[in-house]
């Protein structure tokens, strides 16, 4: 039976150590106990939250006035393997396993395909929400399929990769906006990784450098994982609770997608305030382009650990986090976020839009 518990502070479970009570939190630990505990908060017509790790999420200090479901299944199976060299491997994986933990057990096993995913915090279900992506791979050239529960219907569903609607850090099961949890949630994962102890190209010229490889060459991979660990360590993107730049949910806002006009615009914007200075892109979808986020917070005047006191800050390695150095308030945290968001806009017209969930707050 799953564990019920009540007026539980969600600050324990989210990497920013923020969120106020839950009115009701339920312990999953089987799919069979998801679907239950989600089917009866729906039945009661109760708000809904379905809890992962906690890595991409900011809850209003008042809390969360509903049921919260904590994802705590798990679970991997070793499905359909092809032969030889190159083979795909199918690896389905229960919605509460660790990320990072498949991504370790992957290299160990010589499966390429999500090396460059390494050390980014929060469970396996939450991947294909948001299409989480880093250093130049994305779980959407992996997901072959997603188990789900369709709240719709009160049934369970297989939807196959080509069905998730993935995007630039969207997906089909991403919720912006109220309510927290959508028409899905997310039950298991089944990804087909490549049978290859190198790694699949490599985009990211960052990586690539550190590598000593060219863009879209590839390497072994456990160098690979090991370099990306090395460069999420020197942006305080990997958890060390001694290290209150790491108490953040990762990058805060996403790189703003442009067409051509917008670009143009945001070119003519930089040009009248720095003469010389080329804005910084890298193809989108579509013939768009997309602009570091973190150049443009920096170019409007918001520095690594602005504003320099307080709680809540600019993380003082990596302009995108926003960090709880301890004692902050998630109204003090959203309202810097406010404020850096309305400044790129005033200085740039170009609106940055959250990448974590936001539960009971907004920008």
């Amino acid at each position: 039976m799953p564990v019920l518990s009540q007026r539980v502070l969600l600050s324990a479970y989210t990497t920013l150590g923020l969120g106020g009570p839950a009115a009701r939190l339920v312990d999953a630990v089987t799919a069979d106990e998801v679907v239950a505990a989600v089917r009866e908060a729906d039945a009661a017509g109760d708000p809904l939250l379905v809890l992962g790790g906690g890595s991409n999420l900011v809850v209003a200090d008042e809390g969360f006035a509903g049921t919260v479901v904590r994802v705590a299944t798990r679970g991997m199976t070793v499905g359909r393997v092809e032969s030889g060299a190159g083979g795909r491997v199918a690896v389905t994986v229960a919605a509460g396993e660790s990320w990072d933990r498949l991504v370790t057990w992957a290299v160990a096993e010589g499966l390429s395909g999500i090396e460059c995913l390494a050390g980014i915090p929060g469970l396996a279900g939450a991947t294909p929400i948001q299409n989480v992506g880093a250093y130049g791979q994305e779980v959407a050239g992996v997901v072959e399929a997603v188990t789900v529960l369709d709240r719709a219907s009160g049934s369970r569903a297989v939807m196959a990769g080509r069905q998730c609607g993935f995007g630039y850090r969207t997906s089909l099961f991403k919720v912006t906006g109220a309510p927290p949890t959508g028409r899905y949630v997310v039950l298991d994962v089944t990804f087909g990784l490549l049978r290859d102890p190198l790694s699949a190209p490599v985009r990211y010229a960052e990586l690539a450098a550190r590598l000593g490889i060219g863009v879209g060459e590839r390497a072994p991979l456990a160098r690979v994982r090991a370099e990306v660990l090395h460069l999420r360590g020197g942006k305080g993107m990997l958890l060390d609770p001694a290290d209150p730049d790491t108490a953040s949910a990762g990058s805060f806002f996403t790189n703003p997608t442009l067409d051509s006009g917008q670009l143009a615009e945001l070119e003519r914007s930089v040009a009248g305030r720095s003469p010389g200075v080329r804005v910084p892109r890298f193809p989108g979808q579509g013939g768009t382009v997309r602009v570091p986020a973190a150049w443009l917070i920096e170019q409007a005047g918001f520095g690594k650990g602005y504003p320099g006191a307080g709680a809540a800050r600019i993380s003082s390695k990596h302009t995108l986090a926003l960090t709880n150095r301890g004692g902050a308030s998630t109204a003090e945290l959203v309202g810097l976020a406010r404020q850096i968001a309305d400044g790129v806009q005033a200085a740039f017209g170009v609106r940055l839009v959250n990448e974590p969930v936001l539960v009971g707050v907004s920008l």
